[in-house]
């Protein structure tokens, strides 16, 4: 069964140089027109089913939360049609449904009577929305003196324990410490497995391919095609480097092939075993990186690479390609966390270079440096490298960062007579998104092996312990 049919959908405004020429277009209607039209969204049509849970992504702009607030009924289409088969709760936007003045508490049962829940229905639903909250005595006061924080964790409490039919998310869980975060997770995971339909709009990848059964992917407010997570999160990496071709549209309708073994590996919770050995699954792992992928084409090719890109250097040597290779061997920006990967870069020197180092660097979005490591540290020599020569450097590692996104910077450097020499060096040439079926605390995991053991102890009354 259809929960929501998006059809031929278009939101239309309408943009005035000056205030004054509001006025004069509505004086003189069928006249001369003083607006612009800005199309928020334009003939977007798809369709999604009950149960499924879907994922909303695109760049800044590109309609993602007018769309929402469209089928929410916040806002109207200009043209096209919406049918919506279910009780919706939304989270929007911070202050969206909720009135400033009012407690908590009164938002509360506000929200539920407008959903069509009587006070009394209100009232045994209120224990789970507060303690889920947990925002203790503050519930009692005007929700206009709450942090950001506590708004959210009652926003969230209160979507998600009115029973909706269909949840609609835009960027909600992005809020709150880290333990909030997790409990919402942790919700949104129940909920997932209830049935209910849920729309998810969210600008981190790792949530979109845990989550997500399909994927509808939006570019300047019109529809640019639906699927697979994988290959949808691959399309939008380029869509936001500026790479995005027509003909990258082909073959969507086909079965992906990372995508799908990241859907069966992720969700079904395929890590590897033991401390210090590989499963069958990670041997065969490293047995298809040690034979990368080949390619007639540049590797940079396959891959999302920033359209901002810095350089820097004094030309004795270029990188001229660079590949990010998965677990499978195949050029990816989408890596497995837990699984080996391996970053390539091909240099060529303008002028002879004696014992060149090649670098990498991985940074998260704030621009801190998490990772890396270069030929010298690793004690690989390289030697002469003289000009017209073509080398290529390999890092092979395994992959411990947690599930979001990094950007990866490389270089080539040395020395001339005991001064270091940046040759060419790339920042935050390509994006990382790193996918992952389990997050700990900090920026990599441990990998630690808990085991907890049961001491069985007698008690002298004869009495089995509790």
């Amino acid at each position: 069964m259809t929960a929501i049919q998006v059809d031929h959908v278009t939101k239309v405004y309408k943009l005035f140089d000056k205030p004054i020429d509001r006025l004069k277009e509505s004086l003189r209607p069928g006249h001369r027109e003083y607006h612009k039209k800005f199309y928020a969204l334009n003939e977007v049509s798809f369709e999604v089913e009950e149960g499924q849970f879907v994922g909303i992504i695109g760049t800044n702009g590109s309609g993602k939360s007018t769309m929402l607030k469209i089928i929410t009924g916040v806002l109207t289409p200009t043209t096209g049609s919406l049918t919506v088969n279910g009780r919706i709760s939304a989270l929007l936007e911070l202050g969206a449904g909720f009135n400033m003045e009012y407690t908590g508490i009164e938002n509360i049962y506000m929200n539920g009577t407008m959903m069509g829940y009587s006070r009394r229905e209100m009232e045994a639903k209120l224990p789970n929305i507060l303690s889920f909250a947990d925002i203790g005595d503050f519930v009692y006061q005007p929700v206009k003196t709450y942090s950001s924080g506590m708004f959210v964790r009652l926003a969230f409490a209160l979507a998600i324990h009115v029973d909706p039919e269909i949840l609609i998310v835009d960027e909600a869980l992005a809020v709150g410490d880290v333990f909030f975060q997790a409990k919402c997770y942790q919700k949104i995971n129940e909920i997932r497995e209830s049935g209910t339909t849920v729309i998810l709009v969210t600008h981190d990848m790792g949530t979109i391919i845990k989550y997500c059964d399909k994927v509808v992917v939006l570019n300047q407010g019109r529809f640019v095609a639906e699927g697979e997570p994988g290959k949808m999160v691959d399309l939008y990496k380029k869509i936001l480097a500026g790479q995005f071709d027509e003909k990258d549209l082909e073959g969507i309708g086909q079965k992906a092939d990372f995508a799908d073994q990241l859907l069966q590996e992720v969700k079904g919770g395929g890590r590897r075993e033991g401390r210090g050995g590989t499963s069958e699954g990670a041997a065969a792992d490293v047995k298809a990186c040690e034979s990368l992928q080949e390619t007639d084409e540049p590797w940079i090719s396959r891959l999302s690479v920033n359209k901002d890109q810095q350089t820097y250097g004094t030309g004795a040597a270029r990188i001229v390609d660079l590949g990010i290779f998965d677990h499978k061997g195949e050029l990816s920006n989408l890596l497995l966390k837990g699984r080996p990967f391996t970053i390539k870069m091909k240099v060529r020197f303008e002028e002879t270079v004696r014992d060149p180092i090649f670098a990498f660097t991985i940074k998260d979005s704030k621009g801190t440096e998490i990772t890396g490591t270069n030929s010298m540290i690793e004690g690989c020599e390289t030697g002469l490298a003289r000009a017209g020569d073509v080398m290529t450097a390999e890092f092979a590692q395994e992959m411990n960062l947690q599930g979001k996104d990094y950007l990866l910077s490389l270089g080539c450097t040395g020395f001339v007579n005991g001064e270091f020499v940046v040759y060419d060096r790339l920042y935050d040439i390509v994006n990382l998104t790193v996918i992952a079926d389990k997050n700990t605390v900090g920026y990599y995991d441990m990998n630690s092996q808990v085991r907890v053991a049961r001491q069985e102890t007698g008690r002298s009354d004869g009495r089995e312990p509790v």
